[in-house]
């Protein structure tokens, strides 16, 4: 007799959920992408605010600049200026044509101006490199000195050229009983006005500017090693052949910056020439930048100013590319 067998028992499911094991704390690179991407997220939000800034008050005005240059943009039309009738390139015409009388006001202010900016910062920097190479040995009243030569920079501008506009302006001012007192006049000229006007920007110019000359290239200077004077004067080197051969070309690169930095400043300089003579510069002392505003803001020719000041912002950019190109990569070389 067959003996039957208990059912077998059922087979567990295949389909049957394992537990999961619990998650482990994140590794060392994952914590670094995350805080990674945190700071990412923080930089852009802090920059958000400078942004903003740069866009409504360089950018779209640069923009609006830029589209005035190519409409006729003047009085009869201020209060409805989108519907400045365009004019093309008609503005640019007028402004570079030599044979008419805007175009020959604005190359022959040009010209000076360029010439303002190459004897203003050829003094700027002898001024600053004398007294940076001066002060950077060790004395008594060093301290002192600093100070003083830095009053200029830490005068607000503004100030600075209406105190000048005071010495100035007065036949019996300040300046002319200096010169007259030292034998350099025999009358007291005005200085405002004519051909004296130019000089007088140059002088407050030179003053407003060269601190700022010395603090960089003091700055520069005191980060060159003692040593190599030192092993310069143990052979014989002299001063002169110690700073034509050491430092200048230890500091190459903040030389480079500054002289890019201060042609630009002086270049769309306005502050001056509009503290010292007022909206209109005497025709011997007028720059490009008061020669923009009087033609925007006195004569009322928006799209000539507007023009003009295109082609400084073209012609500032192709000089700057060019000097760029040529000076910073002896910066890097030196680095």
């Amino acid at each position: 007799m067959t003996t039957l067998s208990a059912p077998a028992a059922a087979a567990p499911s295949v389909s049957a959920s394992k537990p999961k094991p619990a998650p482990g704390p994140p590794s060392k690179r994952q914590r670094r992408r995350g805080e990674a991407r945190r700071g990412a997220r923080l930089g852009l939000l802090l920059i958000v605010p400078a942004a903003a800034l740069e866009l409504a008050i360089h950018i779209i005005p640069m923009m609006i600049g830029g589209w005035i240059a190519f409409h006729d943009l003047d009085q009869r039309h201020i209060r409805n200026w989108t519907q400045a009738p365009f004019v093309g390139l008609d503005n640019f015409i007028r402004g570079l044509d030599p044979g008419t009388a805007t175009g020959a006001e604005f190359f022959a202010t040009a010209g000076r101006t360029v010439l303002y900016v190459v004897i203003v910062l050829g003094f700027t920097w002898v001024l600053g490199m004398a007294a940076a190479v001066f002060l950077n040995s060790s004395f008594r009243g060093r301290g002192i000195l600093r100070t003083l030569f830095l009053v200029p920079y830490a005068i607000p501008m503004y100030v600075g050229c209406i105190a000048w506009a005071f010495m100035f302006n007065q036949r019996d001012g300040m300046v002319n009983t200096l010169l007259s007192d030292l034998g350099l006049i025999d009358e007291n000229p005005f200085w405002l006005i004519g051909d004296n006007a130019f000089f007088a920007l140059v002088v407050v110019s030179i003053w407003s500017y060269w601190p700022f000359a010395f603090l960089m290239l003091l700055a520069a200077i005191q980060n060159v090693p003692q040593e190599a004077y030192e092993a310069a004067a143990l052979d014989g080197a002299s001063n002169w052949r110690q700073f034509w051969h050491i430092t200048l070309p230890m500091v190459s690169s903040a030389n480079g910056a500054l002289v890019l930095l201060m042609a630009l400043w002086l270049f769309n300089q306005f502050t001056v020439p509009f503290v010292l003579f007022g909206p209109a510069s005497p025709d011997q002392a007028m720059l490009v930048s008061p020669l923009i505003f009087s033609n925007s803001f006195l004569q009322w020719d928006f799209g000539l100013g507007g023009a003009m000041s295109l082609l400084l912002l073209l012609g500032l950019l192709a000089v700057s590319a060019v000097y760029i190109r040529m000076v910073l990569p002896k910066g890097r070389e030196d680095d």
